[in-house]
């Protein structure tokens, strides 16, 4: 043997060359024993055969497995590691060696050097001991079952059950935190909460240690018409659900112009809350108020006013440029226009949702007298504007007309309403068939649902319109919309 070896022999005599006492274990390789043996030379082949007697003590890492390599560790000696990392024993292998008649203290032994992958409970230790375990072993396996177990930290709604692999934990707390101690490795976490969607997830407890889990959850879808009060602007807004719906030119609508079609499967892929009614003179006062702004120009129609001095709350409100700054103080945004479209419809595939005069106020219906159709067909005719001064014709109050199946008043009709798409006649020949959004730039913003002042074959679902972006008109209105409440 060479000179340079002898460090090495002594160093695994001091370890393996005695012989075990009586019912004692053989101390296993320590990670410093392993690599101080390395470098002092020792054989791979030899120092793997004594691996494999003793066993190690220790967890390899990489970085380790890199440093005995760069000492001059070979091939056979790293996958003898490999093969020597202690596993931690299991209530069975345990219960085992009891009845296998192996002694307390070498039972013992073997616990603190491998662990154990269970916390044992006071039925496990008093089989143990009907089987002859001594109290060496039991506390052996107190002491490891102390560090198998490890803490979950679940942070969630407040009260919210929690559970662990289908075993409930208790409750959250009012903050929504509850502490759940459990054995490291990966179980299956799952939080319940009446009214929210219930969470699951995977999650990996590490021992010895503080494990977090975020379990964030969200609110259950509400019914399709589901209202509920916005108390910002103190509107209410209709819950509008996800779906599919042919979008343009209705089946059969003679009255239909090029830019409406042609008509094509849309898809709404994600549910969205809408304005039961316009926005109102009164909530829009409540937003200057709030942002320091001003009421705008008072509407008038052939210098008759349409709603003196602002002063019917219930009218809605016309003449903004600003309609997409208060959607947004309010919580939401202006709808798209195939977001409208789909809610107008509210299932039907008809021009419109209803009989029209019992939806909508238009040209032949919004002032003292009912004006006939025929007299009011052509907005473009000389006299039509002048019917319409004389009939005192204007807009009314929202929500006088009947609503529509998802309970939206006056989606047609009394005032046109702004979208936040930009306008093009020709969109339609390459909209997308989910969620479309218009095109990226333009000079006009979708114009939808027609007006009071307008002729019965403009108010209908599918027809579009464009009006100059932040331009004002006493024709003009919008409804606010979008993820303002969730869910």
């Amino acid at each position: 043997m060479k000179l340079k070896f002898l460090p090495a022999l002594f160093l695994l005599l001091a370890v393996s060359g005695q012989p075990a006492r009586p019912q004692e274990a053989a101390k296993p390789l320590s990670k410093n024993q392993v690599m101080e043996l390395v470098k002092a030379g020792m054989d791979s082949v030899e120092l793997a055969d004594k691996v494999k007697q003793l066993g190690i003590d220790f967890d390899l890492t990489d970085d380790y497995l890199q440093a005995l390599r760069k000492a001059g560790a070979q091939e056979v000696l790293i996958q003898a590691l490999r093969a020597a990392r202690p596993t931690p024993l299991t209530r069975d292998q345990v219960l085992e060696l009891v009845a296998g008649h192996v002694p307390s203290q070498r039972a013992a032994a073997l616990v603190r050097q491998r662990g154990i992958d269970f916390s044992p409970d006071e039925e496990y230790l008093r089989t143990l001991r009907v089987a002859g375990a001594e109290e060496v072993l039991l506390a052996a396996l107190r002491e490891a079952g102390a560090l198998v177990m490890a803490e979950l930290l679940v942070e969630t709604s407040p009260y919210a059950e929690v559970f662990l692999d289908g075993k409930s934990q208790g409750r959250g707390n009012f903050e929504g935190h509850l502490t759940v101690h459990a054995t490291p490795g990966v179980h299956e976490l799952k939080v319940s909460l009446p009214g929210k969607k219930d969470f699951s997830r995977t999650v990996t407890v590490i021992a010895k240690q503080i494990t977090f889990a975020q379990a964030p959850l969200e609110d259950l879808a509400p019914s399709p018409g589901t209202v509920r009060k916005n108390p910002k602007d103190e509107l209410k807004y209709v819950w509008i659900p996800p779906g599919t719906f042919m979008m343009g030119c209705s089946p059969g609508d003679n009255e239909c112009q090029g830019n409406e079609k042609p008509a094509h499967r849309v898809t709404i892929t994600k549910g969205f809350w809408l304005g039961q009614t316009e926005v109102t003179v009164g909530a829009y006062k409540r937003f200057a108020a709030a942002t320091g702004g001003q009421m705008p120009p008072e509407p008038t129609f052939a210098g008759r006013p349409l709603n003196p001095a602002w002063g019917d709350d219930a009218m809605p409100m016309v003449n903004v440029n600003d309609a997409q700054a208060y959607c947004r103080w309010a919580g939401g945004r202006l709808p798209s226009e195939a977001e409208w479209e789909y809610a107008a419809r509210a299932g039907s595939t008809a021009p419109r949702y209803g009989d029209l005069d019992e939806i909508a106020w238009h040209a032949g219906n919004s002032g003292r007298q009912g004006l006939a159709r025929d007299l009011i067909s052509n907005e473009a005719s000389a006299d039509y504007a002048t019917r319409l001064i004389e009939n005192g014709n204007g807009f009314h109050e929202v929500g006088q007309k009947r609503a529509s199946a998802l309970g939206l008043y006056d989606m047609l009709g009394n005032v046109w309403e702004w979208m936040s798409d930009w306008y093009d006649e020709k969109y339609y020949q390459s909209s997308p068939s989910q969620d479309p959004r218009g095109p990226t730039s333009g000079t006009q913003q979708v114009l939808r649902g027609g007006s009071w002042y307008n002729p019965p074959g403009v108010i209908r679902a599918s027809h579009r319109n464009g009006g100059d972006a932040g331009g004002r008109s006493i024709l003009v209105g919008f409804r606010c919309g979008g993820e303002m409440y969730g869910p």
